[in-house]
């Protein structure tokens, strides 16, 4: 029985330790709904550094040249938050759409986030 009590107290220590963090929870998708063709719609992700260190971004891709994104921070102190802004051109597209935004990280865990967007082109 105390084994076993030890060995639960070793494990939810273990857990506790910053380099053994679960893919942090945040919002990485967003819909734009319907959208009118050639519109360009924009929206800002929120990215939080839930890591127990400084996290440095290298730079953003796009997953065509539909969309643009930046950053506003380089830097991310434990707990701060960095604030991506990507536009999507919905020219030369009809239907339903979903492309992808690529944040660059050192982090060893997770050193590059996706995030999506949806919209629904009409003309």
């Amino acid at each position: 029985m105390l084994k076993r009590v030890f060995l639960l107290a070793v494990f939810l220590i273990f857990l506790q330790l910053p380099w053994v963090k679960a893919q942090p929870e945040q919002d990485t998708t967003w819909d734009f709904g319907r959208i009118k063709f050639g519109e360009v719609a924009k929206h800002v992700f929120v990215y939080k550094n839930d890591s127990a260190v400084d996290l440095n971004i290298k730079g953003t891709n796009a997953s065509c040249g539909c969309m643009v994104s930046k950053v506003d921070k380089e830097k991310l102190a434990p707990g701060e938050e960095a604030n991506l802004e990507v536009a999507f051109n919905s020219f030369g597209y009809s239907g339903e759409v979903r492309q992808f935004v690529y944040l660059n990280t050192d982090s060893r865990d997770n050193p590059v986030v996706k995030f999506t967007i949806k919209a629904d082109v009409k003309k």
